[in-house]
């Protein structure tokens, strides 16, 4: 498993790693309307799934407006922000931000994302920071695990990677 800290503390993450190459996992979580989005919701779209541990801090804001403005040039590209928030406070996010069109997704309830991608931090309950972007039939081409979760992800080696598919 990938070795993540977060504030300089060891994190257990549970679920299974992935890698460059594999089939991504299907996954259950929330959208703001509080209906059940599955990725095959994304079929036949290149995906950049941006993962964060809370969209109320300063990072995990800055990494959801970075990835929605820096892949919006990108065709047939779906951004995905997936986090541990309740949808209620990902809507109030997006909607103080001028960003109602993002879209983000609350894997609060059953942890079926986080347990898929191995990310969810078992002390904390909180998805660890991550990337993913998958292609369009979900084989994943890039992933970082964001060593330090108060860090930000190489956003330039992820646009890149999205770019170049």
């Amino acid at each position: 498993m990938a070795n993540v800290t977060f504030k300089g503390n060891p994190m257990t993450l549970t679920g299974k790693e992935l890698k460059v190459g594999d089939q991504a996992p299907d996954f259950k979580v929330l959208n703001t309307s509080l209906e059940e989005v599955n990725l095959s919701d994304y079929e036949g779209k290149r995906k950049l799934i941006s993962v964060i541990p809370s969209i109320d801090t300063g990072v995990c804001s800055t990494q959801t407006k970075t990835f929605n403005e820096r892949a919006a040039g990108v065709d047939n590209v779906e951004v995905l922000t997936i986090s541990n928030d309740l949808p209620f406070a990902q809507k109030r996010w997006t909607a103080d931000e001028g960003l109602e069109n993002a879209v983000t997704l609350s894997d609060h309830r059953d942890l079926s994302f986080g347990e898929n991608y191995g990310v969810v931090m078992e002390e904390l309950r909180l998805l660890a920071r991550s990337v993913f972007i998958l292609d369009e039939n979900n084989k994943v081409v890039y992933v970082e695990y964001v060593p330090e979760g108060t860090d930000h992800p190489n956003y330039d080696k992820a646009i890149e990677a999205l770019q170049s598919m």
